[in-house]
């Protein structure tokens, strides 16, 4: 590891055990920003002194008496400033592409930092703007669901339900017909799995290089759990390893037993979540690594990055590419069509949901209320994303933007760029980029 790999542990790591996370944790229900570890490294100290297992046992950073005292005993034995600034001073002296995406992710390591000192009263308020722009590269603005609900009113009218009355309602009865039996996700999940990755291997392997087609882009099971304060998390774990000590490139996908998603929705899931989405995209980029074509960097992926909306915007825009086609009416299915724009208003919602809490000030309520009617999305969805996550003071300002605006940017570029030359880029092939950065290699 190079001293730039060095510092972006600490930071990476650091940041993450700050805010209650656990990378080496299998569950996500103790993982939080630090999506992976898959490298063979040794944990740096940010992770490993005692003082970061105290504050990752309290959650980390809150309001709470204990939870400050458990974080000001961690940052005074782990200099994440200087870890932080570190990446940036490593950054400036490479320059180029890398140097380039270690200095965007300074910038977002500095503002879930500034963030955190808010959270236990050592810092000033980070406002809203740059909070959104540290991770998406774009100020704040408002979701715009008006083109996806008419024409989700318009493939509902030619599929039999009364969506000029009442477009909600209409929708309500669309999803209780086609609800999913959350007892048979496993297989079910197996089954679609299986399906998008035959896909895949039809309309994205063939313009990758050859080298990543003997890479699992799909080495996951889906693990029904109860009682999430999430829908879902996908865990990309990457350290399980075969006699040879290739990495075997798994994951496990768990799933609320108490979620309510239709069959159309679900397909759109699993590319999101599983092949060709975040699943294929990590299993790629750890080839990349094992292969030294990648920095450290990219063994550590991190949430509320530039990176991670990238990411999202391959994932929501995942079920095109396995079809092989750049718009959502020219999927095979119009009952597809529908759950993917469902799907698509849900991250619109994710959108306006931070708008509205931390630009306006809206109350929760307010919110909710505003999701389920002009987003159309489920009573849960609309209570989790005005509240568990529109109200969180990391999630909310850096997190939930970065679905639109990764969806927008990678459909902008597939639009653009032929197959041949958008799909190694977005996928890191000509080195690990950013929603900014993806720029410079297309």
């Amino acid at each position: 590891m190079d001293q730039a790999g060095k510092y972006v542990a600490d930071a990476v790591l650091g940041i993450d055990t700050l805010w209650g996370g656990d990378v080496m944790c299998a569950s996500g229900t103790g993982r939080f920003i630090a999506d992976s570890w898959f490298s063979d490294e040794p944990l740096p100290a940010a992770y490993t002194h005692e003082a970061a297992a105290r504050l990752r046992a309290c959650g980390g950073v809150a309001e709470k008496d204990e939870n400050r005292a458990a974080a000001e005993a961690y940052l005074r034995q782990v200099n994440l400033p200087g870890a932080i600034a570190g990446v940036r001073s490593e950054a400036a002296k490479m320059g180029g592409l890398r140097g380039a995406y270690l200095d965007g992710l300074a910038l977002c390591l500095e503002a879930m930092w500034d963030l955190a000192m808010e959270v236990i009263g050592k810092g000033d308020a980070v406002p809203y703007a740059r909070s959104v722009e540290a991770s998406t590269g774009k100020p704040p603005e408002p979701s715009q669901p008006e083109a996806k609900c008419a024409r989700v009113a318009e493939l509902l009218g030619r599929a039999g339900y009364d969506a000029q009355k009442n477009l909600l309602a209409a929708v309500d009865a669309w999803r209780a017909e086609r609800v999913i039996p959350m007892a048979s996700v496993r297989g079910l999940g197996a089954a679609v799995i299986a399906l998008f990755d035959e896909l895949s291997a039809k309309n994205l392997t063939p313009y990758l290089p050859v080298e990543l087609a003997r890479v699992p882009r799909a080495n996951i099971g889906f693990l029904p759990i109860k009682d999430a304060w999430f829908s879902g998390s996908m865990n990309y774990i990457g350290r399980a390893r075969n006699a040879d000590g290739s990495p075997q490139y798994e994951a496990s996908y768990e799933i609320n037993a108490s979620l309510k998603i239709t069959y159309p929705e679900f397909e759109q899931l699993v590319s999101h979540e599983v092949v060709p989405g975040h699943v294929t995209t990590f299993a790629y980029l750890q080839d990349l690594y094992v292969r030294g074509l990648v920095g450290f960097e990219a063994s550590v992926l991190t949430m509320n990055t530039r990176a991670a909306t990238l990411f999202e915007g391959i994932a929501n825009n995942a079920i095109l590419i396995a079809h092989g086609v750049t718009e959502v009416d020219q999927l095979p299915d119009e009952d597809l069509q529908i759950g993917v724009l469902l799907a698509l208003l849900q991250d619109d919602a994710k959108n306006q949901s931070s708008y509205l809490t931390w630009g306006e000030k809206r109350a929760q309520a307010e919110v909710a209320t505003t999701l389920r009617r002009d987003y159309l999305v489920t009573e849960e969805r609309a209570d989790k994303l005005s509240g568990a996550w529109g109200r969180h003071p990391l999630l909310g300002r850096m997190y939930l933007p970065a679905y639109r605006r990764g969806t927008d940017k990678v459909a902008e570029l597939r639009r653009k760029y032929p197959a041949e030359r958008v799909l190694p880029a977005i996928y890191g092939c000509h080195g690990l980029v950013d929603i900014e950065t993806v720029d410079r290699v297309l």
